[in-house]
């Protein structure tokens, strides 16, 4: 008696599908698919992970990050200016604001027919690239080319 071909692709099949109900009927696959669940609800997150020491909010958070984050163009009356910083990160909550840390650089007035250069420099900024604004925070320096200081704590430049 010859082997039907077909018999034996059905017989394969019928086999795997044996293996997986054994697989979830002794208790194995159980144990896995309750623990997935349980994970979910305890944690109120859908995609539930196992590992715990992944902070989300410090990967949300950081997505976006630059080093040695640079920015250049012009204003709105067509001077240079020039914006630096150690590292710069986006948010998803705030897509328009750049959070700039170790901030330097310049901008360029005109003051009486006199291009003025002005340098400044801060801990910490935002760089919001639509409203044309760097807001300095901390230990903000200015310094211009005539020689003028300004020390304060917070400062909003206008580019």
């Amino acid at each position: 008696m010859a082997k039907d071909k077909r018999n034996f692709i059905i017989l394969s099949k019928h086999k795997r599908w044996q293996r997986l109900w054994q697989f979830f009927f002794t208790g194995w696959g159980l144990v896995m698919v309750a623990a997935l669940v349980a994970g979910a609800l305890f944690t109120h997150q859908l995609l539930w992970s196992p590992i715990s020491a992944i902070n989300m909010n410090d990967v949300i958070t950081n997505q976006f990050k630059m080093s040695g984050a640079s920015f250049a163009g012009v204003d709105k009356n067509g001077e240079p200016f020039k914006i630096s910083a150690d590292t710069g990160r986006q948010e998803y909550d705030t897509p328009d604001i750049i959070y700039l840390d170790n901030v330097t650089g310049y901008t360029t007035q005109n003051q009486n027919g006199k291009k003025n250069k002005i340098n400044f420099s801060a801990n910490r900024g935002e760089f919001n690239h639509v409203k044309k604004t760097v807001k300095l925070i901390g230990n903000v320096h200015v310094i211009s080319s005539d020689k003028k200081e300004l020390h304060t704590n917070e400062l909003v430049v206008q580019i």
